[in-house]
């Protein structure tokens, strides 16, 4: 059954000659219970579509249904309440308020929904003991790490029991170790039953994928079923040096570990140079 059901979805920014089209007649269903990975390069329309998704945008075009309610015209009173109600948000940079404990940033969506003081902190508890930061509750983000962190952004994605959380490069600011354990708690919420969409540059991410949909261009070029645990056979095709260059390249984006893959190879290819010298020698 679709949570998600978008039809002919465009968004055009600016006017006129100074106007560009960031998404094209994007039709895409997602079902719930889904584990959906979106990738490609920067510009291909992936936060545009998790804005227009997640009722933070509105569609030039197009007709979008969540969860049998058709949203792409709401007004903003009425985006905000299916926001609050029917989304949760996990952002790259976290986006917990400074000033506020982690219990308080947590439980921060439910004072606007009239909880009292100690129904919030009770369900906060309990959230923060499911993502496994209960001892941080009292903490302040400055004395947390980028794991625990993000595990806390999760926790207060989780705090109104979304049907649907979207994290936008929620391992972007995060080492392997730390990267690792987010996706492994984000499986575990899907498990639960949540429906997750989560943008990622990293094709290793696809393992805990069930779905990859692939971008450029504001457009969807692929649409990718892949087996839970193994890496996207498009998204593999970047872990290949002699594909770097390729098509297939410019279609799944440019991958974290990139870097790591330009390292090898020039250290290939130093290795060549020197066999190579001690021939001629």
């Amino acid at each position: 059954m679709s949570l998600i059901k978008l039809e002919g979805i465009s968004k055009i920014f600016g006017f006129g000659d100074a106007s560009s089209l960031a998404l094209d007649s994007i039709s895409l269903n997602i079902d719930k219970g889904e584990f959906v990975a979106v990738m490609g390069p920067s510009g291909s329309g992936k936060s545009t579509l998790m804005n227009i998704i997640g009722l933070l945008d509105k569609p030039s075009q197009g007709s979008y249904m969540l969860d049998n309610k058709y949203v792409a015209r709401l007004k903003p009173n009425q985006a905000a309440k299916i926001r609050r109600d029917t989304i949760g948000f996990v952002f790259q940079s976290y986006n917990l308020l400074n000033r506020l404990n982690i219990i308080n940033n947590v439980s921060l969506p439910l004072v606007y929904k009239g909880v009292s003081s100690s129904r919030r902190l009770k369900l906060a508890t309990e959230i923060l003991d499911r993502v496994g930061i209960s001892e941080k509750e009292y903490f302040y983000p400055n004395q947390l790490s980028g794991g625990q962190l993000q595990s806390a952004a999760i926790a207060r994605a989780l705090i109104n029991n979304p049907k649907l959380i979207i994290a936008d490069e929620p391992t972007g600011n995060l080492d392997s170790v730390s990267s690792m354990l987010i996706m492994e708690l984000l499986t575990e919420i899907h498990r639960a039953g949540n429906t997750i969409i989560f943008v990622t540059h990293n094709p290793e991410l696809t393992r805990y994928a069930s779905r990859v949909v692939y971008m450029k261009d504001g457009s969807i070029v692929q649409d990718e079923v892949t087996p839970y645990g193994q890496i996207a056979k498009t998204a593999k095709l970047l872990l290949r040096p002699s594909l770097m260059k390729s098509d297939e390249d410019n279609l799944a984006g440019v991958s974290v570990l990139m870097k790591t893959i330009d390292r090898i190879d020039k250290t290939s290819k130093t290795k060549k140079q020197k066999k190579s010298s001690r021939r001629k020698k």
